[in-house]
């Protein structure tokens, strides 16, 4: 049965809790497209960090640790995830510590710098020689790969991030403190806006879209409109679809 595939690259950026994860992993499973949470990468490295008693304020050190860390990115939409000197860290890397110092190890230039690197590797593997990938993130459109096809900028109210965001963390056993992750969702909004390098911020030929009030089916629809509509799916035969 015919069934429509990527080629080419869809950037997914916008900030956290506006759905960017579950939107890029449907819409790459959707189109038998590979699929890379760049915000896991740095989670990783901040976990690593962490381990390593690493001063937040000492870029120096924090670029040593990064440059030696064992990161495997995983880019099977259906089964992501970040492994951290051979062990799984899907779950760690969401804990409270980790998502409370990330910022500032992402912050660095020189983590910056060589996380995008290594972003830009696993994408041309996943491209090459014509194939797709969705990929999510704050700087994807704007500086991992400005020249993506599509490059879409989600968006939603602070209220309605807080809540999936909660929710998320009930779901996957983490403390759900609603008031407390408002607060986090408006400190990051704050210094992943103001940083230096890479901040977030729409690219100029990113599409907007607003989540607050749709489905993850809604989503979806529409990220395949456009995808269609920039001319990136193409059809192909795939057995059992």
């Amino acid at each position: 049965m015919s069934q429509p595939e990527l080629n080419g690259i869809v950037a997914v950026d916008g900030p956290s809790g506006t759905g960017k994860s579950t939107a890029a992993r449907g819409l790459a499973h959707a189109l038998g497209a590979a699929y890379l949470d760049t915000g896991a990468m740095y989670r990783a490295v901040t976990l690593a960090v962490l381990r390593a008693g690493a001063p937040l304020d000492d870029a120096a050190e924090l670029t040593r640790v990064a440059r030696d860390a064992h990161l495997v990115m995983r880019t099977d939409p259906d089964s992501p995830g970040v492994s951290l000197d051979g062990a799984d860290v899907r779950g760690e890397i969401r804990e409270q510590e980790v998502t409370k110092a990330v910022s500032a190890v992402s912050a660095v230039p020189e983590v910056r710098e060589l996380l995008v690197r290594r972003q830009r590797a696993l994408i041309d593997t996943a491209t090459r020689p014509s194939g797709g990938i969705v990929v999510e993130g704050r700087d994807v459109g704007t500086v991992v790969v400005p020249e993506a096809g599509l490059k879409v900028y989600l968006t939603a109210s602070a209220d309605a991030r807080a809540h999936r965001r909660t929710a998320q963390d009930a779901a996957e056993g983490r403390p759900a403190d609603r008031d407390l992750v408002h607060a986090d969702v408006r400190r990051r909004d704050t210094l992943d806006s103001n940083r230096s390098v890479a901040p977030l911020r729409m690219a100029e030929d990113a599409v907007s879209l607003d989540t607050t009030e749709l489905s993850l089916e809604q989503v979806l629809r529409r990220l395949h409109e456009l995808a269609a509509a920039r001319g990136l799916l193409v059809t192909n035969e795939r057995a059992g679809r």
